[in-house]
This record gives C-alpha cells, structure tokens and sequence, in this order.
C-alpha cells in the first residue's frame, strides 16, 4: 500500500483525498519508482482545487513532476535503485503524477540524476526552475546579451519567474523585476539579483507616446529578439 491524493470527480463531485491504494492500482507502464519529492506548482494547484480544466481523467494523482528510485523496470535503460526525475509528459493532467509515495510511467519520460544533486536539490530546481532555464536559453539563442540593455521579468516573485530573475542576473543581466508582491522587493533584488522592481499594475496601463520609463526600454530590448 502506498499514498496518494486523488483527484474525483463523479455524481459525488469534484474532490481532492489523501488516500490509500495498493501498487496493483498504478497504471501499468514500464517502470514504478519510489517517489522521494515533487514540488506543488500553479497547474497543480488549480487542479487540486478544480479553478481550471487542467485533468484530462479522473480518477487523478496530481504532480507535474518527481524525482524518486526506480524499484521495478521492465525498461532496458533503467535498473532497480537508479535515481530518475520526470517533468511533463502530461502528467497530473493524462497520467498519474508525482504527488504519491510511487508512480509508474513509461521509462522513454524519465530523466537520470547526476550524481552532483540530490533528489531533493533536484526538485528545489524542479519544474519551474527547468522552465525558466529553457526561456533563458531561448533568449541567448536569439542573440540576447547583457550589453543589449534591460530584460524584464514579469510575475518575478513566482516559481519561474524567481528562477528567471536569479538566473539572469547570475549572467550578468539588468533585471527588471515585475511583481504585484510589494513586500517582496527586497528579495528580488538582495536575494535574487534584480536590479530593479516595479508593480506589476504599471504594465497593464495604456502606453505612452516615447514613453522613457526604463522598464518600457526593457520590454523593446526583450520583444525585439522573441
């Protein structure tokens, strides 16, 4: 037996439970591991709270991602005690994810550790850390440096967008930090890296006709090359 919250949802209603359910229950995929940690992100939360269509099927184990030790593989890459990471493929949404002790997927979605991280290090990063690396790199394949000028972060105080400031910065980049969290300004900037924060209203307001705000610049410099 093992635990697991379950998304339902029936003539009983839309409901999220901690439940317990046998390993006879997993979907029949070519690999289970032993989940060691997954992280809570914005998908999961509305799924878990029904606030939108995010689940495909029910019934549902939420979680995006996991990191965990495989204790069964029918798969030729992957052998019992290897550590492996999964983020995607659909799951919380088409197929079981990783807020459950176990979980079984087909190997082809699974991912090794280094062995420089821990599992738990691995999921600090997790999803949202992944994401924002992949927007990082899309920005340098365009040929976006530091010497281009500002690059603006919005929704800066939230997973990806923490991830993305603090990335950025490390590469030497002035970052303008967008964020509706007033109270989080000093740590966008002393803790993460950010040059500067504004209020996330200030975008949503009509533009200006040469407008000189410097987070306006910021925007130019970002739109031009994505």
């Amino acid at each position: 037996m093992f635990k697991a919250l379950v998304i339902e949802n029936d003539e009983q209603g839309y409901r999220t439970n901690l439940k317990d359910l046998n390993e006879s229950q997993l979907p029949d995929h070519d690999v289970t591991v032993d989940v060691a940690y997954s992280t809570l992100n914005y998908k999961d939360a509305l799924a878990i709270c029904n606030k939108g269509p995010i689940v495909r099927q029910f019934p549902m184990v939420p979680g995006i991602d996991f990191v965990g030790r495989v204790t069964a593989s029918r798969h030729p890459e992957w052998r019992l005690d290897d550590v492996a990471l999964l983020t995607g493929w659909g799951v919380g949404e088409k197929q079981w994810g990783g807020l459950a002790q176990k979980a079984s997927v087909p190997g082809d979605w699974l991912v090794g550790v280094p062995a420089t991280l821990s599992p738990l290090q691995t999921m600090a990063i997790g999803t949202a850390g992944f994401t924002a690396m992949l927007c990082v790199m899309a920005l340098e394949k365009q040929g976006v440096t530091p010497d281009r000028g500002p690059v603006l972060v919005t929704g800066a105080s939230g997973g990806v967008g923490s991830f993305s400031v603090s990335l950025l910065a490390r590469l030497g980049f002035e970052v303008i930090a967008a964020s509706g969290r007033a109270s989080d300004e000093g740590y966008l900037i002393d803790t993460l890296g950010a040059h500067s924060v504004i209020d996330r209203s200030e975008l949503s307001q009509p533009g200006k006709p040469l407008a000189k705000e410097r987070w306006a610049a910021a925007i130019d410099s970002v739109g031009s090359h994505t």
